[in-house]
């Protein structure tokens, strides 16, 4: 009789003591079924794109020695698009059947995202048991990045890790295994490709040397054993560099299809350029030793910068942006205000906003909301930190850096004189202490 009511006890699910607790409770099991909808309904069920199928039959013709490449362009179906260094990476899902290959990759990159998630907190000093893990990991799974990556079956999950992966390694300065971790992505597709710039910047010379040598090696060793490698090069690089006028969200992708006239899309172009330039220089000037901070920023600019302003980007890059994303826990944020995540909303949603009442308006709402998301973004981020330092040159508090005096007061003294000889930021080398610091308390 007294083991039964012990037993009852041990069963009694907890009651929340604390709001943080609450979220956590109420948030888990959300999180939870979510994953579980989006890797097995509705990736499983898949849709009419179907990003996989060129894919494994790719790499099919390369186990069996046939051409690779012979994709025809005309069509707006999904296309084969790697370099013959993924291709080798790739192609032995092909010695499964297509439907068995095609559920092990979404499970790769499922996985592969479920990783990022948890890398993502240990970047930003959360633990599982943090009220952030399940609002984190709820928010993915919600995004269209996400559930398209795993509907659609493409490798975007793998490129989410390896750029967590390269984030980490980099900010503890293991320069080889992070761009061993950036060079595996490279020999699948460029995306993170322009990540090497933070590197430069931060003097981590190192990191080009696996970063680049890793595609060059997978390359050389996947030219004898292709049938048509050359193609990629004479063939498919030059469709890569082409503005194509549909599932294209950049600008001139934008202008192709409403038939901008080309010299305003080349105004917008480089007007947007020169925005992301002053942004990236007012990070490195005054942030780059707030190395957490600068890192995920600057890298968010120089992706969404990336997505926007070339020949091609489409709305499911933007998962590449989850650490920039992740940076409005820190106090110095440049996303802690509402056009921000206004912005957020038009490249993350999984809304759709075509309607059969308004077409013409609803169809120009869903094409461009992406665009103008990304573009939103930057503007954004160059409002806050130009504000930032007209504010603190105004005050005359540059010497120590651009941040608002709330988050951190100019020391003793007053106002630096002019021609005063004080480091540019007084942030330690060491991002760690001063991200700790700086994070919002939400544990």
């Amino acid at each position: 009789m007294y083991r039964a009511p012990v037993l009852l006890r041990q069963l009694e699910p907890r009651t929340a003591r604390t709001t943080a607790e609450v979220i956590k409770f109420a948030l888990w099991p959300f999180a939870v079924m979510t994953v579980l909808n989006r890797v097995f309904i509705k990736a499983v069920n898949g849709f009419i794109t179907d990003d996989f199928r060129p894919v494994y039959q790719a790499s099919l013709d390369f186990l069996n020695g046939r051409p690779v490449y012979t994709a025809n362009f005309d069509s707006v179906d999904p296309h084969y698009l790697y370099y013959p260094s993924g291709t080798l990476l790739i192609a032995p899902v092909a010695v499964l059947d297509y439907e068995k290959a095609r559920w092990l990759f979404i499970l790769l990159n499922a996985v592969a995202i479920i990783a990022a998630w948890y890398l993502l907190l240990r970047l930003f000093r959360f633990t599982v048991s943090s009220v952030v893990a399940p609002v984190l990991l709820f928010a993915m799974f919600m995004s269209e990045t996400v559930i398209n990556t795993l509907v659609f079956t493409n490798v975007n999950g793998c490129i989410l890790l390896a750029e967590l992966i390269f984030l980490h390694l980099l900010l503890k300065r293991r320069d080889l295994w992070a761009g061993a971790a950036l060079g595996l992505s490279i020999a699948v597709k460029p995306t993170l490709a322009p990540l090497l710039l933070i590197a430069l910047v931060r003097g981590q010379w190192k990191v080009f040397i696996t970063a680049l040598g890793v595609p060059l090696v997978l390359t050389a060793i996947a030219w004898p054993m292709s049938k048509d490698p050359e193609k990629f090069f004479t063939r498919t690089a030059h469709y890569l560099f082409e503005t194509r006028d549909y599932f294209n969200s950049s600008i001139p992708g934008n202008g192709e299809y409403y038939g901008v006239q080309p010299w305003l899309v080349w105004f917008m172009r480089l007007g947007m350029g020169v925005l992301v330039a002053i942004s990236l220089w007012l990070l490195y000037r005054y942030y780059r030793d707030d190395e957490l901070f600068f890192v995920c920023t600057a890298s968010g600019v120089l992706l969404t910068a990336v997505f926007l302003l070339p020949s091609l980007g489409q709305m499911y890059y933007s998962m590449m942006l989850f650490p920039f994303l992740m940076t409005v826990v820190l106090r110095n944020s440049v996303l802690r205000n509402w056009p921000a995540w206004l912005a957020v909303f038009g490249f993350m949603s999984y809304d759709k906003w075509l309607s059969d009442r308004w077409q013409h308006i609803g169809r120009d709402l869903e094409y461009l909301r992406i665009t103008f998301g990304w573009g939103l973004l930057l503007v954004v981020v160059f409002c806050v930190l130009g504000d930032r330092y007209l504010a603190a040159r105004r005050e005359g508090r540059l010497a120590f850096g651009i941040d608002p005096t709330w988050i951190k007061p100019v020391p003793t003294g007053g106002a630096a004189t002019p021609g005063a000889s004080v480091p540019d930021s007084p942030e330690p080398a060491n991002g760690s202490a001063t991200t700790t610091a700086k994070r919002i308390s939400v544990e």
